[in-house]
């Protein structure tokens, strides 16, 4: 059901972002060490520059995740505010 008040109630699948960043951060760390070892300057930076942005996105995720339930309200809590009768 929509109620007009979608944007303000929306919700982040906090848990899928925080493994997909921390997937990110360990390939793109892995991959700037491979490319620095390999002594190929500008792919190890672009990895860097990712990893350096998936740390950042961890960081945001992990911060709102114990902020709570405001940040992460449970199941039975709904997405909308239940029509008035």
């Amino acid at each position: 059901m929509r109620t007009g008040n979608e944007p303000v109630t929306a919700r982040s699948a906090l848990r899928l972002r925080f493994w997909l960043s921390l997937w990110g951060l360990i390939w793109s760390g892995a991959g700037a060490a491979a490319f620095s070892l390999a002594a190929r300057p500008g792919w190890a930076a672009a990895c860097a520059a990712v990893a350096l942005l998936a740390a950042v996105d961890l960081a945001v995720v992990l911060r709102h995740i114990h902020q709570g339930p405001h940040y992460q309200p449970g199941r039975e809590v709904p997405p909308y505010e239940p029509p008035g009768r």
